[in-house]
This record gives structure tokens, C-alpha cells and sequence, in this order.
């Protein structure tokens, strides 16, 4: 975020508001466009990331049915119940899910960045 900030030339923010903007107006209509591109990655790192996480969350919550159960840990139990089937719809909905969002992501970034 903060370099894409820093290439923000201020002189664009001071003329917005020597037009009379307010600094709401200046965030929404110059700040917020600039840094959607950013946000969108950044929202895609940390999604991709977290669809992956399995080791703190055991290590922290543990394995309580039906109150910190997520995917990657369903997957091994359904593993070790030898129910490759469960685990392999499991991971194939993951997989989904993240391709799905990940394209949402792509198309809205293509979206913005052309004018």
C-alpha cells in the first residue's frame, strides 16, 4: 500500500482540493481508484494464504467438532478415515472456490486498469 501511495504525485491531491473537494471527495475519487489494484492483490495473497493454513490453527484451537473445523483439517480426518472420496470433494471444492475468487479478482483488476 505504501508505495502505491508514495507514486501519488501530490500535486493531483492538492488540485482536487483547490477545485474545491473535500478530503472525503479526494479519497474516494482519487486515493481509493489508485489503491483498489493493491487491495485486490493484497486481499488475494492473504486468501490464498489462508486457504492454506492448517498448522497454527491446530495449534492454537485444536480439533474442536463443529467449532474450529476448516477445510485442510477435514481433509486429514477424512484421510485417516480412509474416505478418499470426502477428501478429494473437499479439495476439489477448494479448488473451485479459489479459482473462482481469483478470477472475480483478475477480471475486476482488467476492469480497473483500463480506462
Amino acid at each position: 500500500m505504501q508505495p502505491v501511495l508514495a507514486d501519488i504525485p501530490r500535486e493531483v491531491e492538492e488540485a482536487a482540493a483547490c477545485l474545491g473537494a473535500k478530503p472525503l471527495q479526494v479519497f474516494r475519487h482519487i486515493l481509493v481508484p489508485a489503491l483498489l489494484p493493491a487491495w485486490l492483490t493484497g486481499f488475494a495473497l492473504a486468501f490464498a494464504r489462508g486457504v492454506g493454513e492448517y498448522g497454527s490453527v491446530i495449534f492454537i484451537a485444536g480439533n474442536m467438532p463443529m467449532k474450529t473445523e476448516i477445510l485442510p483439517l477435514l481433509i486429514m480426518v477424512k484421510l485417516d478415515q480412509y474416505d478418499y472420496t470426502g477428501a478429494t470433494a473437499i479439495g476439489v471444492l477448494m479448488l473451485v472456490v479459489s479459482f473462482v475468487l481469483l478470477l472475480l479478482i483478475n477480471l475486476l483488476q482488467r476492469r480497473i486498469e483500463t480506462p
